[in-house]
């Protein structure tokens, strides 16, 4: 997808404005509402490299998920050398407002749309296990910030370590241990989207129900979103979208475990396209055997389908 002289402008212009976090993926917003932004990248694996799949996520600002999707079969812990990587940086944005904070917990991805900067960030996540989900249809605000928070365990929590031979302090104190990380926006009594003293969890279930980010990503939100912000939950497993040009693309992860059992499985969970996403599919131009191969490939990448 070539961008037009103005878009590179305002590229250069978001990258300026937010100089202080260049490990951000900042993308200019399209023009006439269209919602496709981005390229997709390839990288080798270079020769005699003995680096986990994760350390290619961490530099390209993805989430092992995203990763995993748009590289199947690649060995998460030691990707063969010499294996030519898809890094995911194309997408569709989220059918929401432009506004404030959207999280995505189907394709773990959060976006900020910084007031006035006709821009958006996106940021990989981690997300709550099963049982312990992360809210996914939910519209609230950060209420509070806070630098060097605390994690105080419910009782639960105590009795799941136990459990394990584990045992936590009554309150577990600030620091690079803890496993908040070093900055919380709390979004509500029981959630907070923070830090996390262990980055392998970014793009995977790990979370007791709140939203994980690595240290750089979770400082820059701490430094740059204001208390007050609206923030969104949704889980949106297939994204469409018609672009001013008449492209029609669907972009399709594969859908969170509802239960154990669809946990446990080894079978995709079934997907089918409704409302906004399958009116995008059903017109008469759109290529329904590219549809079908999209919806079996989960690649988490746009495909265009007429």
């Amino acid at each position: 997808m070539k961008m037009s002289i103005r878009a590179i402008v305002t590229l250069v212009l978001a990258v300026a404005a937010y100089s202080q976090a260049s490990f951000a993926v900042v993308y200019p917003l399209p023009a006439n509402n269209g919602r496709l932004v981005g390229e997709n990248i390839t990288v080798t694996v270079p020769q005699g490299s003995s680096l986990p799949l994760e350390h290619f996520a961490a530099q390209y600002q993805m989430g092992l998920s995203n990763m995993l999707e748009a590289n199947p079969g690649v060995d998460p812990f030691l990707p063969t050398p010499g294996t030519v990587l898809t890094i995911p940086q194309q997408l569709i944005l989220p059918d929401t407002p432009h506004e404030g904070v959207v999280i995505n917990s189907a394709e773990m991805r959060l976006y900020y749309y910084p007031k006035g900067s006709n821009t958006v960030v996106v940021l990989p996540i981690g997300i709550g296990e099963l049982g312990k989900d992360t809210p996914l249809n939910w519209v609230t605000t950060i209420q509070r910030k806070k630098a060097g928070p605390t994690w105080t365990p419910t009782a639960k929590m105590h009795e799941e370590y136990a459990a394990r031979g584990e045992f936590l302090p009554a309150v577990f104190p600030a620091g690079p241990d803890n496993p908040m990380g070093l900055y919380a926006l709390y979004v509500g009594r029981l959630y907070a989207v923070h830090g996390t003293n262990a980055n392998f969890g970014i793009g995977l279930r790990v979370s007791h129900g709140c939203v994980r980010l690595r240290d750089a990503d979770i400082k820059w939100l701490y430094d740059n979103v204001p208390q007050g912000t609206r923030v969104q939950f949704i889980n949106e497993p297939v994204k469409a979208t018609v672009e001013p040009d008449g492209k029609r693309y669907v972009e399709i992860h594969n859908p969170l475990s509802s239960n154990q059992e669809e946990f446990d499985s080894q079978q995709p969970i079934p997907i089918s396209l409704t409302g906004s996403s399958n009116a995008v599919a059903t017109d008469p131009s759109v290529n329904q055997t590219v549809v079908q191969r999209a919806i079996e490939m989960r690649a988490g990448m746009p495909v265009q389908i007429n």
